[in-house]
């Protein structure tokens, strides 16, 4: 069975997806841009894109019945390979003592042009 998590405190959907979707014990986060939930603004500055992005992840496992701790998996496209060791620090302050599988991207776009996205999969406890 299938359950569609939504939550006001992560920006809304920008296209036919959903912000999560819940099965099979499993949480499956859609790519979160660094936008700003409560007034839309997009965060452009690369450290500030990224902490608002993990954010967003956050309060979707969050409203999905999970914690970072049960993360198992994370994608996280960037569109400057240069900034890697910025975004390592910051995702760190995040993912402490708990290191789930991880990839990093390099792409050439996102979207609404932002500097990163970051998705996530997590178990429900």
């Amino acid at each position: 069975m299938l359950r569609v998590i939504s939550t006001d405190k992560a920006p809304a959907a920008v296209g036919p997806y959903s912000q999560a979707i819940a099965a099979g014990g499993l949480l499956f986060v859609s790519g979160q841009i660094p936008l700003n939930p409560l007034t839309g603004e997009l965060a452009t500055e690369f450290e500030a894109a990224c902490k608002q992005s993990l954010e967003n992840v956050l309060q979707l496992v969050t409203a999905g019945g999970s914690s970072l701790k049960n993360v198992v998996k994370v994608n996280i496209y960037i569109r400057d390979m240069g900034k890697f060791a910025i975004l390592n620090e910051i995702y760190s302050s995040y993912f402490k003592d708990h290191k789930p599988a991880r990839a990093v991207v390099e792409v050439s776009n996102l979207p609404k042009n932002a500097p990163v996205e970051i998705e996530a999969v997590a178990v429900i406890p």
